[in-house]
């Protein structure tokens, strides 16, 4: 392969390439509509020069024959009145004329033929615009929700690494963050309000306690029933013997009344 045609498929292949990214399928699709309604004006056209042409022939053909015949008379009444030269003349004209008639209906039957098939083109093309009227707007709607769909799939791709999401993603993350807080306080407002009623409760324990030992302690030495008395010299010779005991004992004694 030569130089020169290397270069010309490489610049072949990149023109091709640059119109195939180019192409817009809408304007595409409007262009080849377009020219396709040209197409259908030239048709129409031509099938009505061709209707005028036929109607021309026709009227051609009916002059030539009615020529033809008129002609035919014309020799008749000379020969009815005896004049032999005159009569052939007369069909001498009618033969002409028949001649050119005949011509003429054979190029009027051909234009017939002829307008018949750019009757049935012209029907064929207008059908086949219509058709592709309908599939220019269904391919358009598909095209313009490909091209939506395409360009959100990029904006969630951007979205995906983008400050913006970043953001997002930070502050839902603090947002978590402060929630949890939250309980957690909550949760340690309850334990500490549980402690203090609990710390009541078992401080009433105590004062009921302490209560019944004061009121034990309020009613002296007295004795009980079931117990035997013992001699006041006897308790009075123990006081003097244990000084010590009842120092103790006094001052047990006015920490209870200072309570």
């Amino acid at each position: 392969m030569g130089l020169f045609d290397r270069i010309s498929r490489v610049v072949k292949s990149n023109l091709n390439d640059l119109v195939s990214k180019a192409e817009d399928p809408e304007k595409i699709l409007e262009q080849a509509l377009l020219e396709m309604q040209e197409d259908l004006i030239q048709l129409r056209q031509g099938v009505a020069q061709a209707i005028a042409a036929q109607k021309r022939t026709e009227q051609q053909y009916k002059q030539n024959q009615n020529e033809s015949e008129r002609w035919d008379r014309n020799a008749r009444l000379a020969l009815q009145k005896g004049d032999e030269n005159l009569a052939r003349q007369a069909l001498e004209r009618k033969k002409n004329y028949l001649e050119t008639a005949n011509t003429l209906k054979a190029t009027l039957d051909g234009q017939v033929t002829q307008i018949d098939t750019l009757k049935r083109n012209l029907i064929a093309l207008e059908s086949k615009i219509s058709e592709a009227k309908t599939k220019k707007d269904m391919l358009k709607a598909r095209s313009s929700a490909a091209k939506a769909q395409e360009q959100l799939q990029g904006t969630v791709g951007r979205l995906g690494t983008s400050s913006a999401m970043a953001a997002f993603e930070r502050m839902e993350e603090k947002v978590m963050m402060q929630e949890a807080r939250a309980q957690a306080v909550g949760e340690l407002a309850g334990n500490d309000l549980e402690s203090q009623f609990a710390a009541l409760e078992a401080g009433s324990d105590v004062d009921d306690e302490l209560a019944a030992l004061k009121a034990q302690m309020s009613l002296g030495p007295a004795t009980s029933s079931n117990q035997p008395s013992l001699p006041q010299a006897n308790e009075q010779s123990t006081a003097a013997k244990n000084p010590v005991v009842d120092a103790e004992l006094e001052d047990l004694k006015k920490q209870l009344d200072q309570l």
